[in-house]
């Protein structure tokens, strides 16, 4: 394990990597018509991209082909690379044949921002224990200097390389990347080592330590669905930034990251640790505890990632969770998800709501490409309800087919309200993907107030697919993939997001979505555990209007308690069966009771709590 967290040099990694076989003439044309052809018909925010930064990649590579012949292979994937990043679309990247694939160059610390955007500092937040010589670089000292640039000029300069459409999201990850650079995607730090220019204090003098790159592989989530899977096309993800968040796993948790293939297999149920925090089978992904602030307990409910395949357990773990939560008020922390299944992001949103959610809603670009895609028999199922209306755009000139969600309505809504306290959501613009959608489906459906550790959340609004999903979906076209060399890769945005409510239609694409309340880190949250932001967030919960409703069922009697609650309606399998007025508790005999009991509690005329109780 020690060996595992401690990574490889840049030499022993690549020694230890197999060789790469070089390109032939043919493959790059291949690789050129593909691309070509991809960002034309496929592409889902082609005409977004052009307008906003004027740029044009289909003629980009075009003019590849007469140069692409005399370039050395390394100068060709950078070229075909940057065409892409140039996007500004994290989800859509061309992944290059590299020895260093799947892993990590990481420093032993990591490094986050405090202040304000306009007045930033850096702390050292976290430490990997052993891995540091210099006995006074620990936790709390600030980062001054980066390679003797000043360290806010550092990141702003890395920021202008990285892949965001908005600047604080390119700023965010060029943060991260500072430590923590995702191999493949993109390219190896130039650099052997970073030399940094630190302080103890805030009149501390300055002083210096040289850090080593290293190379760790914190390998695939312990869940992470196959490309060809059914919910490989249900996936928005930025991918790099998983790969981040799998390498603080194994950097700053090392005994949970090494535990986690055992808890997938093996663990039985929700437990609490020592620590007070709960886990499960999907300890990757999901955790929670109770937070003490003021006398008063509030649940926290932390979203790590979305990257799983089996939503059914997932939102089933998270049901488990709430239960074992104070019910006064819950805090629902999606800073650094980089999404992953749409499916279970947007089927938890049900859980804090009485009413029914309306997921955001995908379309498709029409092309002569996608006409084909939607065609084929075996898509007929997954893209069926885009294709009448494809069909339509392509005929009257539309740019877009007819939105569609994705995760079907009944989906959204199968389950029902589990918490009844008022709910807020923590995002920021590492909030990506998946992550962004239920950032959207929570404020658009009215859930509660999204509070936003800067200006709004990563602004990824797409459905993404890798290159062998897509090779699934056009198989047996005449659209269909060439076979691509050993090592090339990509992901691509494929059905672009727009929302649903009040701001039905706007893209999240560029935009995100914005928090309806701001706040910026300080010294404190850094150094223990976010307690400023906790604070922050039990004040809203605490100015929010609170009632509640607990339901037993002991045939056949049904038990209803209330708290500032004045009425409850009774419906057996659809059918109403009593309203009755209620102050405290209320018993009723319930018989033929079939399938569920649906119990719905009022505020005066406003629907407050909804508890379904399924009959096995």
């Amino acid at each position: 394990m020690r060996k595992t967290l401690r990574g490889l040099s840049r030499d022993e990694a690549r020694a230890a990597a197999p060789p790469i076989e070089p390109l032939t003439r043919d493959e790059r044309d291949a690789i050129i018509t593909m691309f070509t052809d991809l960002l034309d018909g496929l592409y889902v925010h082609l005409p977004l991209k052009r307008a906003m930064y004027g740029i044009d990649p289909v003629q980009q590579l075009r003019r590849l082909h007469e140069r692409a012949r005399l370039m050395a292979d390394e100068t060709f994937h950078r070229e075909i690379g940057a065409i892409l990043s140039n996007l500004r679309d994290a989800h859509t990247a061309y992944i290059a044949p590299s020895p260093f694939l799947g892993s990590v160059a990481r420093l032993p610390f990591l490094v986050e921002q405090f202040g304000t955007d306009s007045a930033p500092g850096f702390l050292v937040s976290k430490v990997i224990e052993g891995l540091v010589d210099d006995p006074k670089f620990r936790t709390g000292v600030e980062i001054m200097e980066w390679n003797g640039v000043p360290i806010a000029e550092a990141v702003r300069r890395r920021g202008e390389v990285e892949r965001g459409g908005r600047p604080d999201s390119a700023m965010a990850r060029a943060l991260d990347s500072l430590t923590l650079r995702p191999l493949g995607i993109g390219p190896p730090p130039d650099e052997k080592w970073v030399i940094v220019g630190y302080r103890i204090g805030e009149r501390g003098r300055l002083r210096e330590h040289r850090f080593e790159w290293r190379f760790v592989d914190p390998g695939p989530g312990p869940d992470e669905p196959h490309p060809t899977a059914p919910s490989a096309t249900a996936t928005a993800m930025h991918p790099d930034r998983a790969l981040v968040r799998r390498a603080k796993k194994l950097s700053f948790n090392t005994e949970l990251w090494s535990s986690e293939q055992r808890d997938r297999v093996s663990r039985a149920g929700v437990t609490r640790d020592a620590s007070g925090w709960l886990t499960g089978r999907f300890q990757d992904n999901v955790s929670a505890r109770s937070i003490a602030i003021g006398g008063r307990e509030y649940g926290y409910l932390r979203l790590w990632g979305f990257d799983l395949s089996d939503d059914d357990g997932f939102v089933d773990e998270v049901v488990t969770m709430l239960g074992e939560l104070p019910q006064d008020g819950l805090m629902i922390d999606l800073r650094g998800n980089p999404g992953g299944l749409i499916w279970a992001a947007e089927r938890l949103l049900q859980l804090f709501t009485p009413s029914h959610i309306s997921p955001t809603r995908f379309s498709i670009i029409a092309s002569d490409l996608t006409r084909a895609m939607t065609d084929a028999p075996q898509n007929r199922r997954e893209l069926g309800p885009w294709r009448r209306t494809l069909l339509e755009a392509i005929g009257t000139g539309e740019v877009y087919s007819q939105s569609v969600a994705i995760t079907p309505y009944e989906r959204c809504n199968d389950i029902g309200q589990v918490y009844g306290g008022p709910v807020v959501a923590i995002v920021d613009p590492t909030t990506y993907s998946a992550a962004d959608l239920f950032a959207a489906g929570f404020a658009d459906n009215g859930l509660g107030t999204v509070v936003s550790v800067g200006h709004a959340t990563g602004a990824g609004g797409a459905n993404v697919w890798r290159a062998d999903t897509l090779n699934s979906v056009l198989a047996g076209t005449s659209q269909h993939l060439p076979r691509l060399p050993r090592g090339v890769g990509f992901t691509m945005s494929v059905r672009r997001a727009t929302r649903i409510g009040a701001s039905d239609g706007a893209p999240i694409e560029d935009v995100g979505i914005v928090g309806h309340r701001t706040y910026a880190m300080s010294r404190a949250d850094l150094l223990e555990g976010n307690s400023g932001l906790h604070a922050y967030c039990a004040r809203l919960l605490e100015a929010e209007p609170n009632t509640s409703m607990d339901v037993e069922w002991d045939p056949p009697n049904l038990t209803v308690a209330v708290g500032r609650l004045d009425r409850v309606d009774v419906y057996v399998d659809t059918r109403p069966r009593a309203s009755l007025d209620v102050d405290e508790t209320c018993t009723l005999e319930l018989s033929d009771v079939r399938e569920r009991i649906r119990v719905e509690g009022f505020q005066g005329s406003n629907l407050q709590q909804v508890r379904v109780i399924r009959i096995p």
